[in-house]
């Protein structure tokens, strides 16, 4: 039977339809807001999978006549999946995954799919609203709603669900998910900003051209948030999520399949085989985990599951495989977790509070533009930085967009097996390695000072060990990088991982987790930031949820490790000496715009001619004058720029500026009128400024209330700096 609902709240009109289309799915929606229509579905086979893992699967999937446009590029269909496409993916398949009841084995698949778009649409948080709302009304055992908010900041005031342009216009981007009770997932950005003074060019320096009459100063933000305030705005996304999570919920009831009975596989372990290993295997299991604190490859734990199966009550009391894993497992977890609680101690030895030996090296690569070795623990991450002209920018097109847009810093993470010990071929990167590489660029984005970067640039980390936190050792490691190849950074940003464990009302924050903590906790959040607040976070959280009180005491345990990482970062920082040698070199001057044509040159032959011959990359502005000159070394970069000049010089004939004598009278024109002055014409030829307080000993409100345009005035100059002259009236007005 078709049904169709209409929810207006958290400043959104969403319609959710069902029955109607995709009727063979288990479950299935279209969700419309504003001209946003999504299909989403969800189906689920009948047979569980024998290993034991939730094989749940998400395609999220934008159809590109969904913005009135065909596919660019050769093939003119839809074919690998884009990165916003996989994030999305990840984002909906970690808010639904809690979900699920433990022991549920069936593969699921759930597809959305974009069948038409609003420009101004936030697609992730419909995107997962659509997702759980076909989830929730069919047949699937999954008896809660989730629903996604999105929290800007814009002039100090945090805004629920705000359209892409407010966004993009604010200084945080926070995602945050949940059901009506818990929240599960939390992502954030801080958005770095370029606030823009303009200041009268007399509170500087008198200029002669009318263009500089003004000062343009920019100043670069970081904008980090500091904890209570992302505290603040978490509580505000809560309070949103179950008010949407519930209303879901209550409207659905009537509508929702009868939920089909599927055979849930006891994942408790055998309290007896649990005994046994306890008393037999104690040694075995502290040995076990004293390697799996230094590694996340688990071999210890698999040998003791094979000695187990061995021995002769294992061969008489016929235990499977399984039987026996899962009870080497659950003593393994209450290892752990007791040792956290009762002993205030971790597998390595470490506090709760305890962050890992560091050990930092810079520009070890000698021909690379810059370089990092950070190792932390048994976690070590190679980060390198390549610097690059316009050209070497990422194109790509979001669905929103109304055209091309180019990517200008990239992070891209590699996580090949041998980093963990294990023997795989190395492919193409997956969705875990596209969310940490995101995750790392959007910590380190807001630190960039795009005032003064004029360069395209890449950081590639290549994790070479791996115990927990590769992602935060991407991001301390991608900061170093960042100075090791002279990139200009407003500051060092540092990340960390955290874990919590809970039970029986007591509780722990862990610092810098390991994979061990990782696997066997009810949290990890990383955070990263400067040493003045966050610049990113993700967090996943267990079905259950911590209160508010909690985190905030987690973030600022966070903080803490986050201040020790920087200040070993700070003092590495001062030790890196730079790749001068390799470091590409760029140059930027100004022309008169009507000679960038001469640059050109017919059919763009001047150019190619001075790309070739000085092996450099040219950038021309053709409204400004502009030109960038940008290549592999300072010399050619030099002798380019001199012969560019040479072309847009050479047509006009050169005139030495006269020198004039200080406070000597002399005769000029008055050419131009402006409202801080007039331009007025000197011998020879060229123009001296006549500042409107130098005019009248009076206050006036305008040049023109005493001087006309073409009028003979005597002056006397006060200043020449090269084409800067400075006037004063010879005999002041009254």
């Amino acid at each position: 039977m078709a049904c169709r609902f209409e929810f207006e709240m958290n400043n959104r009109n969403i319609v959710i339809e069902t029955g109607k289309v995709a009727r063979q799915a288990n479950g299935s929606v279209i969700l419309r807001s504003g001209k946003t229509v999504l299909l989403a579905t969800a189906v689920m086979d009948e047979k569980p999978i024998e290993e034991h893992f939730l094989p749940l699967t998400v395609q999220y999937i934008e159809k590109s006549y969904a913005a009135g446009k065909i596919p660019g590029g050769f093939v003119k269909r839809e074919t690998k999946p884009g990165d916003f496409e996989t994030l999305t993916s990840r984002l909906i398949d970690r808010s639904l995954r809690p979900l699920f009841p433990k022991g549920f084995f069936n593969p699921v698949q759930i597809t959305v799919m974009l069948l038409s778009v609003d420009e101004k649409a936030d697609l992730q948080s419909l995107a997962l609203d659509a997702a759980s709302a076909a989830l929730f009304l069919s047949d699937i055992p999954v008896g809660q709603c989730v629903s996604g908010v999105r929290i800007g900041r814009k002039d100090g005031r945090f805004v629920l669900n705000p359209t892409l342009d407010e966004l993009e216009e604010g200084t945080l981007d926070l995602f945050v998910s949940g059901t009506k009770d818990d929240l599960l997932m939390i992502e954030m950005r801080a958005i770095g900003t370029v606030e823009v003074e303009i200041e009268p060019s007399v509170a500087v320096d008198p200029m002669i051209d009318p263009m500089l009459a003004e000062e343009i100063i920019q100043i670069p933000h970081v904008n980090e948030l500091k904890e209570d305030e992302l505290v603040e705005a978490i509580e505000m996304a809560q309070k949103a999520i179950s008010l949407a999570a519930g209303e879901y919920e209550k409207v659905f009831a009537e509508a929702a399949k009868p939920k089909k009975e599927v055979p849930l596989f006891e994942e408790k372990a055998d309290p007896s085989i649990v005994t046994y290993i306890k008393e037999f295997y104690k040694e075995e299991m502290e040995r076990a985990l004293d390697g799996m604190a230094k590694s996340e490859r688990g071999s210890e734990i698999r040998a003791i599951v094979e000695q187990v199966l061995a021995d002769e009550t294992a061969r008489t009391e016929e235990w499977t495989e399984d039987q026996v894993k899962a009870a080497v497992g659950e003593v393994k977890r209450e290892y752990v977790r007791s040792m956290i609680l009762e002993e205030g101690r971790r597998a390595d030895g470490r506090t709760p509070k305890e962050v890992r030996p560091i050990s930092i090296e810079t520009n070890l690569l000698p021909s690379v533009h810059g370089s990092c070795l950070f190792t932390r623990g048994e976690t070590q991450a190679l980060v390198t930085c390549t610097l690059g002209s316009r050209q070497d920018a990422q194109m790509f097109e979001r669905i929103t967009g109304k055209s091309a847009s180019y990517e200008e810093f990239m992070v891209h993470y590699n996580f090949p097996g041998f980093s963990v010990g294990e023997a795989s071929r190395i492919g193409p990167p997956g969705r875990r390695e596209l969310g940490h590489g995101n995750l790392a660029k959007r910590a380190l984005e807001p630190s960039l000072d795009k005032t003064e970067l004029d360069a395209i640039v890449r950081l590639v980390s290549e994790i070479l060990e791996s115990n927990g936190s590769s992602s935060m050792a991407t991001v301390c490691g991608g900061s170093l990088a960042l100075k090791a190849a002279d990139v200009p950074v407003l500051k060092l940003i540092a990340g960390v991982a955290m874990g919590l464990v809970m039970e029986g009302g007591k509780y722990a924050i862990l610092t810098d987790i390991m994979g061990l903590e990782d696997h066997d906790g009810d949290m990890d959040f990383k955070v990263a930031g400067s040493e003045d607040g966050i610049t990113a976070l993700q967090m996943d959280i267990k079905l259950g949820g911590i209160g508010l009180d909690l985190l905030k005491e987690a973030l600022e345990q966070a903080k803490e490790a986050r201040l020790h990482i920087l200040k070993i970062m700070e003092e590495a920082a001062e030790k890196i000496e730079v790749n001068e040698e390799v470091l590409p070199s760029t140059e930027i001057f100004h022309i008169e715009p009507h000679r960038i044509v001469d640059i050109i040159g017919q059919a763009g032959k001047t150019i190619r001619e001075i790309i070739e011959k000085f092996e450099v990359s040219v950038d021309l502005d053709k409204k400004q004058g502009e030109v960038k000159v940008t290549g592999p070394s300072k010399a050619k970069v030099k002798a380019a720029c001199d012969h560019i000049r040479s072309i847009a010089e050479g047509s006009r004939p050169k005139r030495e500026m006269p020198q004039f004598e200080i406070d000597k009278p002399i005769k000029g024109k008055v050419k131009k009128l402006v409202d801080f002055g007039a331009f007025v014409e000197l011998p020879g030829g060229v123009d001296g400024l006549l500042h409107i307080s130098k005019i009248s000993r009076g206050r006036i409100s305008h040049p023109g209330d005493l001087l006309h345009e073409g009028q003979e005035i005597e002056v006397v100059v006060k200043s020449q700096k090269g084409h800067k002259i400075s006037l004063e009236l010879a005999k002041p007005i009254d």
